[in-house]
């Protein structure tokens, strides 16, 4: 377990904008539409001819992390990551974040720099440069504000709302790794608070606890579409759970789907872990949340191409309006669709 307070430098001695500075020193900017970051009011950002894409996440302590298990260096990570997924999943390719902190008193400089360490180190991963951002004082924790800025030609966007009847439902990746390692890290806090265990037993879950901690996006498939000539005809980050997350796309497009059972991905390490809680790992798959993972929709006329995608998975298709969205199972039974989300809290 992580013991976050230290008697590190005190953020006063340097004030806000003494903390900027030490802050931007130790970026550069990447992208040559960055005409400029950190130090002005806002970020001058040249778009040219492409549509711009700007989206903003919110991490809430108590909320949306525990500083308990949660190393600030990943939480800076999976801040990036969570942020400029939602450009990647209209097609568009990030390439600022402004980044906004709600710190208390009981943060250092040194613990500040952890934070930014992980911002660092995914900035230089996804090729995106920190434009600036804000501080402030908190009373009730940390909280941690990014908003990415993107770009995506006119011609090339994917939304929500165009997935036809017929269409092949695909995802990336697999799906409840996140949610089981949230419950692994749960369970042994509560050991480290009640029975005064020091040391976590992890072992034989580190792609959970990987994926729940420190997460990635699967930026390159989007690449590879491209490059295979497939367009999307819809597309969303899984953030909210897959059954969530496939249901906004049949509301906005007006279909209804088919997922099967057996299709839906769902790592050896997830299924193991379920089994130790007693729960059937279809239901983290479906609603467990924070996969990071890309759920879209491609004409039937590309299931050819899309064999060729080791990454990418087929798990059902979409139907016409106002015939239902279902899971069917192997007997060919079918079970409705229900969103029942993620409601995260770990406090």
């Amino acid at each position: 377990m992580n013991d976050n307070e230290n008697n590190g430098t005190p953020l006063g001695r340097l004030g806000k904008f003494g903390l900027v500075d030490h802050i931007a020193k130790s970026f550069r900017n990447i992208n040559r539409s960055t005409i400029a970051g950190i130090g002005d009011d806002s970020a001058i950002i040249d778009s040219e001819n492409n549509l711009t894409l700007v989206s903003t996440d919110l991490l809430l302590e108590g909320i949306h992390f525990n500083l308990i298990y949660t190393p600030l260096k990943h939480l800076g990570y999976k801040a990036v990551v969570r942020a400029i997924s939602d450009i990647y999943a209209m097609n568009g390719t990030p390439s600022q974040i402004l980044v906004s902190l709600g710190i208390s008193g009981r943060f250092s400089v040194e613990m500040v720099d952890e934070i930014y360490e992980g911002i660092s180190l995914a900035c230089e991963k996804y090729m995106v440069d920190l434009a600036g951002g804000d501080t402030t004082s908190s009373l009730t924790g940390l909280t941690i504000g990014v908003t990415a800025v993107g770009t995506v030609e006119k011609e090339k966007v994917v939304r929500r709302n165009g997935a036809q009847a017929n269409d092949l439902i695909c995802v990336t990746g697999d799906f409840g790794a996140s949610f089981m390692g949230l419950q692994l890290l749960e369970r042994e806090r509560k050991l480290f608070e009640k029975e005064k265990v020091t040391q976590p037993d992890l072992s034989g879950y580190e792609y959970l606890v990987g994926k729940q901690l420190k997460p990635e996006f699967p930026a390159k498939v989007l690449a590879e579409l491209e490059a295979s000539g497939i367009l999307p005809t819809s597309m969303i980050d899984v953030t909210d759970g897959l059954a969530s997350d496939l249901l906004h796309i049949c509301k906005l497009s007006d279909t209804g789907c088919r997922i099967f059972y057996s299709r839906v991905p769902i790592d050896y390490e997830t299924v193991k872990l379920a089994d130790e809680f007693n729960v059937d790992p279809m239901t983290p798959a479906l609603n467990g949340g924070e996969d990071y993972e890309l759920l879209f929709t491609v004409p039937l006329s590309m299931m050819e191409q899309l064999n060729n995608f080791k990454s990418v998975k087929t798990i059902g298709h979409m139907t016409s309006s106002g015939t239902g969205c279902y899971i069917v199972g192997d007997d060919g039974s079918e079970v409705i669709l229900s969103a029942q989300g993620w409601n995260r809290e770990t406090t």
